[in-house]
């Protein structure tokens, strides 16, 4: 039975349980909320857990926007074997024993894997080529290359390293790691190029997103506690955490509902900017162009 929404337009921080798609949670929420108005911002996979933003009626417009943030992963890189998917659930392609990998050699090569790089994604992502999912050609048999694309590491920090034995008996070394990184960099894809780099191999066994722009886990609620009681981020405090802010008084609030573009001298980001009127009410998200408040997404009107 379809229950009634309980909660106004805003977002929905979920922490992401194991095993389960963020379709999956998708649908979860669209029958808590009682609306079909509902989108996540940044795919994790049935693998990964931790932090998924959701977005109910109006604050879907935002999602797009907050793909933009960076983001923070816990995850264990297991070396010694290579699997299809560059993760655990992918079925072990090579196997190399790791035992001879030094701390410093890790070290190494994880600075190699900071800062400003360029990253083929993983075969089984998301990504479209002419019109069709990389995972989906994967399942088919497809042989393909994905090319290479920009990506930002902003820190990659090993906290300890584990030796282990893997089911058919290769040595293996599980790195625990801490990732900051922009939207759109493939944790999966970092263990598999630093695996290569060291010679061994590498895959990902374990993924939590700790972080979305301002976002955390600590303010994320699970799918149990959300059914308890669906928490929503009124839109307007979702917009006021995630974009630099910009007030404005009653008259230009009234010409940017009519679609005036307002004077906007020096606000200075890079990106969207979220406009407030005199009584706090989120009115748009702009952009600076030529002086000028470029309207990239209005709520008012």
């Amino acid at each position: 039975m379809k229950r009634k929404g309980t909660g106004p337009d805003g977002l929905v921080i979920v922490d992401k349980p194991e095993g389960i798609t963020s379709h999956g949670v998708v649908a979860k929420l669209r029958w808590l909320a009682g609306t079909r108005k509902v989108g996540h911002a940044g795919t994790l996979d049935p693998m990964a857990t931790g932090v998924l933003v959701i977005g109910v009626e109006r604050a879907t417009r935002l999602l797009g926007h907050l793909m933009l943030t960076a983001k923070t992963y816990e995850a264990t890189v297991r070396l010694g074997q290579t699997t299809i998917t560059d993760d655990r659930e992918g079925e072990v392609t090579a196997s190399v024993a790791a035992d001879g990998v030094t701390r410093a050699a890790v070290d190494a090569e994880v600075a190699k894997l900071t800062g400003e790089i360029m990253q083929v994604p993983s075969k089984v992502s998301a990504i479209k080529i002419d019109g069709k999912r990389s995972y989906a050609r994967v399942r088919e048999g497809e042989d393909f290359e994905l090319a290479a694309r920009p990506t930002t590491v902003h820190a990659f920090t090993v906290h300890g390293t584990r030796a282990d034995v893997a089911e058919d008996g290769t040595p293996v070394l599980d790195l625990d790691v801490t990732v900051e990184c922009s939207s759109g960099t493939y944790i999966r894809a970092l263990a598999r190029d630093l695996g290569a780099a060291l010679g061994v191999g590498g895959h990902l066994t374990a993924l939590r997103r700790t972080r979305v722009g301002p976002y955390a886990v600590e303010s994320a609620r699970t799918l149990e506690q959300l059914e308890e009681k669906l928490e929503v981020l009124p839109i307007a405090e979702a917009a006021a955490a995630a974009f630099p802010r910009w007030d404005v008084d009653a008259e230009q609030a009234r010409l940017l509902a009519n679609g005036v573009r307002l004077d906007a001298p020096g606000l200075g980001a890079a990106g969207p900017v979220a406009v407030f009127d005199p009584d706090g009410r989120f009115l748009a998200l702009i952009e600076e162009s030529g002086g000028k408040a470029k309207p990239v997404a209005v709520f008012v009107g």
